[in-house]
């Protein structure tokens, strides 16, 4: 397929029917950005010799300007001395870089149309390209949270299964079970000595505030009285 022929199908595309009717979307975009990379090397390498022949026809119509002078120049200089035959020599040669002149100015015109006409093609090109870009990111975008959703359902699922949750039904269980271990190993253990004495102090500092609340409570009574 040449160039142009590649150019015109991919710039003539529909990038978002073909990518809905594609079965591997993202494998798709992939293969269609190659193709447009290669042919925007293509077009540019094609559009560089263009400007580069235009410069050497522009170098050729200069130069034949300049012989055209000179033979002007010449005809001129013929005429003054009395030469009319050296005079219709160098008029001959002036008219025939003259000719030669107008053929290079087609030229000259024919090229920089065709670089003007790849410059375009090239600008619709990577328009196209970066369109092709942007669905690519797109693409991948969705690819990763389609993924990831996936994955979440598929634990949800998981998580769900009934063989799961008798694990943490059985897991719970047997902490319940430690924890009921643990209460039950001081269960009916008899205090250490110095608990003993502690327990004492205690009962000691509870009876001597109570035999004051009754002495107080006793007075404010009798006062009453």
């Amino acid at each position: 397929m040449g160039i142009f022929t590649r150019f015109r199908d991919i710039i003539s595309s529909n990038i978002n029917a073909m990518l809905d009717r594609a079965e591997d979307p993202e494998k798709l975009i992939k293969l269609m950005i190659r193709e447009m990379e290669d042919t925007l090397v293509e077009l540019k390498s094609s559009c560089a010799a263009v400007l580069a022949a235009a410069k050497k026809l522009q170098r050729r119509l200069e130069e034949t300007q300049t012989r055209k002078t000179f033979w002007q120049q010449r005809a001129a200089i013929a005429v003054d001395k009395g030469r009319d035959d050296l005079a219709r020599e160098a008029l001959a040669e002036k008219k025939r870089f003259a000719d030669m002149m107008a053929s290079i100015q087609q030229g000259l015109i024919e090229h920089e149309d065709m670089a003007r006409q790849y410059q375009e093609d090239i600008r619709q090109l990577e328009e196209k390209l970066h369109s092709a870009r942007e669905k690519q990111r797109l693409l991948i975008h969705r690819h990763i949270h389609a993924r990831r959703k996936k994955q979440a359902q598929e634990e949800i699922r998981r998580m769900d299964n009934f063989e799961t949750i008798a694990r943490f039904e059985a897991l719970e269980n047997r902490i319940d079970r430690m924890e009921a271990e643990a209460d039950l190993v001081n269960y009916g253990k008899k205090p250490t000595l110095e608990e003993a004495f502690d327990k004492l102090g205690t009962d000691d500092d509870i009876e001597k505030e109570l035999a004051a609340l009754k002495s107080s409570r006793s007075q404010t009574v009798t006062r009453d009285e």
